[in-house]
Order: C-alpha cells, then sequence, then structure tokens
C-alpha cells in the first residue's frame, strides 16, 4: 500500500497523481496567461485605434469622456472588490473585460506621447520582465502570502500620489511614483502568480 495513495474510495499510484495534478496546474494556469494575452491584445488594439483614428482620439480626449475612461477602472475593481465577495464566473469575466476595455481606450493616449518604437520597446521590456517574475512566483519555495497586504496598501498609496500629482504636477514626486509603482507591481505579479497557483489547490 506504500506505493498508492487513498484518493475517495480509490487508490491509484502516488506517480501518477503527481502526473495528473501538475498536467491539471499547467492547464489551469495557461488558460489564465490565455486570457490575460487575449485581454493584452485587445486593450493594445483599442490604444492603437484610439491613438491613431482622429475622431476616436477626439472623442475621447477631447470631450468629458476622458475622465471616464481615467477614473471607470479604478471605480470599477473598489466597487467590485466589496460588492463581489465570491463572484461567479460571469461576473468576474464581466468585469474583467469591462476593465480590458477602458484601459485600452485610456491607453491610447500614449500613441500621442511617444514613437511607436518606444512604444515597441517598453512594451519588450514590460513582457520580459512580467514573464521572469511570474515564473519566479510559480517556482519559488517562499510563502508570499505576507506580501499581500503590504502591497495592496502600496498601490492604493500609489493611487492616491497619482491623483495628487495630476494636479501638483510635480517632476520628483512623478519619478518617484514610478519607481515605486516598478517595485510594487514586481511584487504583486509575483504574488499572484503564487495565489493562483495555490488557488488550483
Amino acid at each position: 500500500m506504500n506505493d498508492f495513495e487513498r484518493v475517495g474510495a480509490r487508490s491509484i499510484p502516488m506517480g501518477r497523481a503527481d502526473m495528473a495534478v501538475d498536467a491539471g496546474l499547467r492547464s489551469f494556469m495557461l488558460g489564465v496567461y490565455n486570457k490575460l494575452a487575449l485581454g493584452l491584445v485587445i486593450s493594445g488594439a483599442l490604444a492603437f485605434a484610439v491613438g491613431n483614428y482622429p475622431p476616436l482620439t477626439a472623442l475621447v480626449f477631447g470631450t468629458p469622456l476622458r475622465w471616464v475612461v481615467m477614473f471607470s477602472p479604478l471605480v470599477i475593481l473598489l466597487v467590485s472588490s466589496f460588492a463581489m465577495k465570491n463572484p461567479s464566473p460571469t461576473g468576474a469575466g464581466m468585469v474583467y473585460w469591462s476593465i480590458v476595455t477602458l484601459m485600452g481606450i485610456g491607453l491610447g493616449s500614449i500613441f500621442l506621447m511617444y514613437t511607436d518604437t518606444s512604444i515597441a520597446k517598453t512594451f519588450l521590456i514590460t513582457a520580459a520582465s512580467f514573464g521572469f517574475l511570474s515564473l519566479w512566483g510559480y517556482t519559488t519555495k517562499k510563502d508570499l502570502s505576507g506580501m499581500g497586504s503590504f502591497l495592496i496598501m502600496g498601490l492604493f498609496g500609489l493611487i492616491l500620489a497619482s491623483i495628487v500629482n495630476i494636479f501638483m504636477k510635480s517632476g520628483p514626486l512623478d519619478l518617484a511614483i514610478s519607481a515605486i509603482g516598478v517595485l510594487i507591481f514586481a511584487g504583486l505579479i509575483a504574488f499572484d502568480t503564487q495565489r493562483l497557483k495555490y488557488s488550483y489547490y
């Protein structure tokens, strides 16, 4: 019996059970990253359209709609975090795709400020950094759960500082927000990847 693990009323070989869990975990994580990649493609397409098609640019950034696009993702996240304690797949999907759409529209502004080359370089660096941090969060044996509350509080502080700096227009504060933001989001990527892995189990 020492070569078998009891699962319910059945006994299956330990090695085969581990392989089944690993295959299930891989499938689960691939599903998450596929959805993330699709959201990124949609956001990128919307950003490109809004930033390069003058009627859309004028509609979004030449009217009060820009404030809706700017603050709606934050409002949706805050409201959903309090109102949806146990969200259904449909509800979670609606929140996700709403944020993807609004973020994509809002990111159209980067095409008005930066060249296509600099945007492409930044995207590649960000994608590589995300991949590395997510892989570390997936493979590390260190428990990152203790970082969660600290990082979330840091994120709220970062959002408030960003809103204040919209009106202050302080260069040094903008630089500090960017630097702290990199550290906070780096930690959140690793933390959330490990949390996804644990949520599967």
